[in-house]
């Protein structure tokens, strides 16, 4: 049961490590639970203390009229809230890796997941679009799966790509020929681009503004750095100025957009699973599973989450 924050009051705001079993792994997220007497300019100030890439704010149903009503079209109804993510700087459409550290504390906190199998469902009402998430425990582990909303890929301005490797510092020849620049959205939209050796993703040192001013004409998300290592694993990196920070550690709504990206290009069957690596060249890393459905759209993106301790980063 929800406790409602009293006005004038400080909401209690959770810390949880996404795409990880390691607190000091993964993506770390903010999570207020009842966030149902928070206004725009509170949550913001709420996210730019909490300092994260990202921090969810809950409203239970019966607080929202923008709740879900189930008829979303997925096979995973569930307890229904309205989700709003912000950044220390803005507010943005959807955040993956805050929705799985979200549906794990709601699921902890209800002790809806057992060693015996036991899940948790729930509906997400996103500014992106409503976003199922199942939540269930498997070898000491608990794991959240989100459902994204419907994606969608689009061909990359020659100009833009032009620009967005200028700002990297990255030369057209570094670009893996077999993965075009392509524009992917799945709740948020993000530039994808593909380097042809792991040497050139693990050297990233952008010019900040530049990159920022471009995305924002482009209302980019991230910009989402790839390579492929197999068949079915990728490492990515996720430079995010438009949210304060330079680098997003671990990014669920671009892991789903390039879930989309891979079945849009063909790179893998129709019926698939794969595995994102992200964070380790900076000393975070996390584990990002991406499932593709033969005839359904939307993408799953699923991982673990840890409560991040008191007094740690």
């Amino acid at each position: 049961m929800t406790t409602k924050t009293p006005p004038g009051s400080s909401p209690a705001v959770l810390r949880y490590a996404a795409f990880t079993t390691d607190p000091s792994g993964g993506n770390p997220a903010g999570v207020v639970l009842d966030a149902a007497g928070l206004d725009d300019e509170a949550m913001l100030a709420i996210a730019a203390e909490v300092g994260y890439s990202e921090t969810a704010f809950l409203i239970p149903a019966a607080d929202s009229p923008e709740s879900p009503d189930g008829s979303d079209g997925s096979d995973s109804p569930g307890q229904p809230y309205t989700a709003r993510y912000f950044s220390p700087k803005a507010e943005v459409p959807f955040c993956g890796h805050a929705t799985v550290a979200a549906a794990v504390a709601l699921a902890e906190r209800d002790g809806a997941v057992t060693d015996d199998g036991a899940q948790a469902a729930y509906v997400f009402a996103t500014r992106a679009g409503s976003v199922p998430a199942a939540v269930s425990r498997a070898e000491g582990a608990v794991r959240a799966t989100l459902t994204s909303v419907t994606p969608h890929v689009e061909e990359a301005a020659a100009d833009d790509v032009a620009e967005a490797l200028a700002a990297l510092g990255w030369d057209a020849g570094e670009l893996a020929a077999d993965l075009p620049p392509r524009i992917a959205f799945a709740g948020a939209r993000h530039l994808v681009l593909a380097a042809a050796t792991r040497e050139r993703l693990a050297r990233l040192d952008y010019d900040f503004a530049r990159l920022e001013a471009l995305m924002r004409r482009l209302d980019l998300t991230t910009v989402q750095l790839v390579w492929r290592a197999s068949p079915y694993v990728f490492h990515a990196r996720d430079p995010f100025p438009v949210g304060g920070v330079v680098e997003d550690p671990a990014t669920g709504a671009a892991a789903a957009a390039f879930g989309a990206y891979a079945r849009e290009l063909a790179l893998v069957p129709a019926e698939s699973v794969l595995t994102l690596h992200q964070g380790e060249d900076m000393g975070r890393p996390g584990v990002l599973t991406v499932t593709l459905r033969e005839g359904e759209k939307r993408v799953r993106v699923s991982g673990a989450a840890v409560p991040v301790p008191e007094g740690q980063a």
